[in-house]
């Protein structure tokens, strides 16, 4: 039996700019934090030579080549799996489309389990290439690279995206105490709504190919902002950091008009008036989660409750994707 996990993530600053279709031009930045929310995978061999997939629906079938579920099979291919004997379950703590990076997490949790399923060590950087690979290569996903660095990496950490395509990552230079509060003060909370991100992102992929002005400035400034919000977390200033998060939501909704919608927005101005200091809308747009900093807590989750939106507490998560059992 073998089991890995990999983290979620959130947004610090800069999300947007990890899509080839702009940092191949122009670079990009962004913050990402791991939290310790995770997807999981578990690898064991059957008492039939099948392979037996169980995620949000079940498969059985001795050809990878018939496997329906466009990660997994591309994934089995990518390591060589040659023998069918084997199943593969796949669960998490929260489910995909919140704007989690859920996909790039399973996609890390995928291949973690399958190199150590066949004896092969793999570190973080490959494991992070490979799962982009897999997304933006094989698959043609419109996503960028954040969930899958982050995932694999872990931390509170900076990443830089390269014209060339290479990937340059940096520990946030924060300070225990900007740490701790940080962590104490951010607030997620779930809209109840789920969408698939690449549907979002499809339309700034497109008009960031087609060199549209009006997206490409926006990725600038969101980028910029990625810059600014490092050095408030890495001064300790995070109260400039919450209003650089507002900054950048009403940045990021002008992208696409399927970005919030009017209850979003309901809900992000009541947190506004009851205690938040910043926000935004977490992952792709549309949907997912809310999250926002506050340091008075009690005063947000008192109107939040009165919304009916459900917190998601968490910690942030410093070991990346990793085996949790192999035996």
């Amino acid at each position: 039996m073998i089991i890995a996990r990999s983290p979620l993530r959130i947004p610090l600053g800069g999300g947007g700019t990890d899509l080839p279709s702009y940092y191949e031009k122009h670079e990009g930045f962004l913050i990402a934090g791991a939290i310790d929310k995770y997807v999981y995978v578990s690898l064991s061999k059957p008492f039939v030579n099948e392979i037996i997939l169980k995620y949000s629906k079940i498969e059985r079938t001795s050809d990878i080549n018939a496997i329906e579920h466009p990660m997994i099979r591309e994934a089995f291919r990518l390591v060589g799996l040659k023998s069918p004997g084997i199943e593969l379950t796949s669960i998490a703590d929260i489910p995909a489309g919140t704007g989690l990076g859920s996909s790039g997490s399973f996609a890390c949790a995928l291949l973690t389990a399958l190199y150590a399923y066949n004896k092969v060590p793999i570190n973080h950087e490959e494991l992070a290439k490979k799962a982009c690979h897999i997304e933006i290569d094989l698959l043609k996903e419109p996503v960028g690279k954040q969930d899958q660095y982050i995932s694999s990496y872990g931390g509170v950490t900076c990443f830089k995206f390269c014209k060339d395509g290479k990937v340059e990552i940096n520990p946030l230079n924060i300070s225990d105490e900007t740490m701790h509060d940080l962590e104490n003060n951010l607030h997620l909370y779930f809209t109840g709504i789920s969408r698939a991100s690449s549907s979002v992102l499809k339309e700034q992929n497109d008009r960031s190919k087609k060199d549209d002005k009006e997206m490409t400035d926006n990725l600038h400034f969101i980028k910029d902002l990625g810059y600014k919000s490092k050095e408030a977390l890495e001064s300790g200033n995070l109260k400039e950091f919450a209003e650089l998060m507002n900054t950048h939501w009403e940045h990021k909704k002008k992208r696409s008009g399927s970005m919030s919608n009017p209850k979003i927005n309901e809900w992000y101005d009541i947190a506004l008036k009851n205690g938040a200091i910043g926000g935004k809308l977490i992952g792709a747009g549309g949907g997912g989660f809310l999250m926002f900093y506050a340091e008075d807590h009690a005063k947000l989750r008192k109107a939040m409750t009165a919304q009916g939106l459900e917190e998601i507490n968490f910690r942030f998560d410093f070991e990346g994707s990793k085996l949790v059992t192999q035996i």
